[in-house]
This record gives structure tokens, sequence and C-alpha cells, in this order.
């Protein structure tokens, strides 16, 4: 399977980040000696499941490097238009590709068997779109402090991953879909338009299961869909806050010196 990295963040003078960013790439902060996206590199050079990479919204002279065949592309503008492009780009070397990981370049916690868990995982079965979800007790237990955002159905509580697998054609066919999906990530009202009040309300209420949950968005969106219980913690610690960024650096740190 081939990867998308995107890595076209910039945050702006209002962001958490942008005291450290100064109106740079959020990839290419340093965290225990390498940029950000250099670890999320790393672990998907030595993928078995991996072949290609395409490096989303930096240039060939951001001084990161891949095992694994690299191709960067410019920043398209925004995050839906990243992916799309990554894909196509990924068309373009694979032709047969059905399926492509997608990867936030802010996960420098990742490792290669984690990557290759997640693909194995997820082509288990033949869906559109998995997303991974990581329970409350595994993402405090890994990393305690980091104040992820969770959500609480009827039988677990689990936050988001950031790295996840769609298909192809899936993505290219259904844009105005897609739109919606990634421009509701930060916005509670976007999210309840999106997946129709009376599943929000099931899901404020925490009278939803988890599978419920994702068979009622899937069919409102008319996508088949499969959410994966992650076992990794790492795979849903993205850095998006300075404290988040200071444990991460302390905790690479660590792991570099053992």
């Amino acid at each position: 399977m081939d990867a998308v990295v995107t890595a076209g963040g910039i945050p702006k003078p209002d962001e958490p980040l942008y005291p450290y960013t100064l109106g740079a790439s959020k990839a290419l902060l340093d965290v225990a000696g390498k940029p950000m996206v250099q670890w999320v590199l790393d672990a998907l050079s030595g993928a078995k499941d991996i072949e290609h990479v395409i490096v989303m919204g930096l240039e060939a002279d951001s001084g990161i490097s891949c095992a694994k065949p690299l191709t960067y592309m410019p920043n398209q503008g925004s995050m839906l238009e990243n992916i799309l492009a990554g894909i196509k780009k990924v068309l373009e070397i694979n032709p047969g590709a059905r399926h492509v990981l997608l990867v936030s370049s802010d996960i420098p916690g990742i490792k290669s068997e984690m990557v290759d868990w997640v693909v194995e995982t997820c082509m288990q079965t033949d869906d559109d779109v998995y997303y991974n979800v990581i329970k409350r007790e595994v993402m405090e237990a890994r990393y305690p402090g980091s104040k992820r955002t969770f959500t609480r159905l009827k039988d677990v509580e689990v936050c988001g991953g950031d790295m996840n697998v769609a298909r192809t054609m899936t993505v290219n066919e259904n844009r105005a879909t897609w739109d919606r999906i990634i421009e509701s990530r930060k916005s509670a009202a976007k999210q309840a338009a999106l997946i129709g009040y009376d599943t929000l309300l099931l899901f404020l209420l925490r009278a939803i299961t988890l599978e419920g949950a994702v068979k009622k968005v899937c069919k409102r969106l008319n996508l088949k869909g499969r959410a994966v219980v992650c076992p990794y913690a790492e795979v849903g610690m993205d850095v998006d806050k300075p404290h988040q960024l200071e444990m991460m650096r302390l905790d690479l740190a660590k792991k570099a010196s053992n």
C-alpha cells in the first residue's frame, strides 16, 4: 500500500503552535533532534506493507528522507485538496491501487510495526474508509496529561487516530462528502449537520454503541466504513498544542537515548 503524508499545515498567528513555528511549517518543528515529520517517515521506512510515500506540502530541500521511494507535492491549500492530490499521484504511480494510507505528519510517536498493524487490520475487509479510534484508558496510560478530546459512547470512550485508510476511488468520486467530513472536524455545529441531529442526540445521551454510531454515520454519508479500535496510543497522539509538543519531545528524547 502507498502512503500519503499530509504536511502542509502552517499555524496561523492565533493558533497555539504559532510561537514555535513563526510562519514556518508545523511538520518541520524539531522533536528530539529531528523534524517532526521525519519520525513519521522513519516509521513508514521500516514498514513492510508500505511501497511508496507521497509527502504533501513540503519541498525536496526540506531536509527529510525516507527509505521508501519518496515523492514531494506542493501544498494544495487545504487538507482535502492535499489528500486528493496525493491520491491522484498514488494512482499515477500505481494505477491499480485500491486503498491508500493517510498519515498526518504530527504523530511522531508511531513505529513501523504500528503502520503494518493498521494496514493489515484494515485490509481484512474491503470497505471505503477505515477510521482508527483509541480508547481513553489506552491513551491516558501511554500519555497521561495529553488532554485529548474523547467521544463518550454507550460502550466505550474514544479519541480519533491520525493514520487511516481510504479507498482511492471513493475519495475521488465523493468529493462533496469528503469536503463535509473534513470541514466538520473541529466544529460541533457542522458535525451535527453532517451526522444528523437524531444521531447527535444519541451521542449526547450516550445511548449508542461504537458499532451503532458507525452504521448510522456511514448510512447518512452513503459510505461503507469501519471503525478500527487501535491498541496504539501513538496513532492518536497528534501535536496540536504546546504541552503536547513538549510531551513528545521529552518522550522521544528518552527513547533516542536508550
